[in-house]
């Protein structure tokens, strides 16, 4: 059996890069939409965001009444080509300087999370480059990924030196045990959906189950 994780094990997935602690969840139900990808790939992408919002106990809907689409996922091949997606200026203000810092880092991904007055999450837009190591990760295994990253407020490190996905004997790709019982305490309902303070981690902690 997996050990559970520790507090500070915890608090390090929610930790800035600055050492300030910042805690956020989604405030209103998911409604996704991608952009860039074959038609037949959408159902993967929607299978994966319904099943890592089921595991939070969190809805799935069609339209979010204020923005349409609350959960926007673009593909792409070059970060030159963002400029030219109408009205993107808008979901993310500039966006050109942006672009230029990934062209610069040579980023293979990227998230901008919008927030609501209280500070849960309101929107995520998930911008993806096809190329290099992502044309080389299977459909299922690339959206279960991003779903996992965009369902809450994840630290800069949280996964960058071990992702939150692994591999079963038989070559089948979850989500780690560890990884998916955070993921259900974080949306336990007596839980703020917001918090800056790392003592919030001791209260995540008390709220994990052990892993299966």
């Amino acid at each position: 059996m997996t050990a559970l994780m520790t507090p500070e094990e915890i608090a390090a997935h929610f930790t800035r890069a600055d050492g300030q602690y910042h805690f956020a969840r989604w405030g209103r139900p998911l409604a996704p939409v991608a952009f860039g990808i074959e038609e037949e790939t959408l159902p993967v992408l929607k299978g994966a965001t319904e099943a890592v919002a089921k595991l939070a106990g969190h809805e799935v809907v069609e339209t979010d009444p204020e923005l349409g689409a609350n959960l926007m996922i673009f593909f792409f091949r070059d970060w030159q080509e963002l400029p030219g997606v109408p009205n993107l200026d808008r979901l993310v203000p500039d966006l050109e300087p942006l672009v230029a810092r990934l062209t610069k880092a040579d980023a293979s991904q990227y998230r901008v999370f919008r927030f609501d007055e209280a500070g849960a999450i309101r929107a995520c837009f998930i911008f993806i480059r096809m190329s290099g190591e992502m044309t080389e990760q299977p459909a299922e295994t690339l959206a279960l990924g991003q779903a996992v990253q965009a369902i809450l407020l994840w630290s800069e490190e949280a996964f960058a030196s071990r992702s939150p996905l692994g591999r079963l004997e038989d070559g089948q790709v979850i989500l780690r045990p560890e990884i998916a019982g955070l993921i259900r305490a974080a949306y336990t309902p007596v839980l703020p959906a917001v918090a800056q303070d790392a003592s919030h981690a001791l209260r995540l902690y008390a709220r994990l189950t052990p892993p299966e």
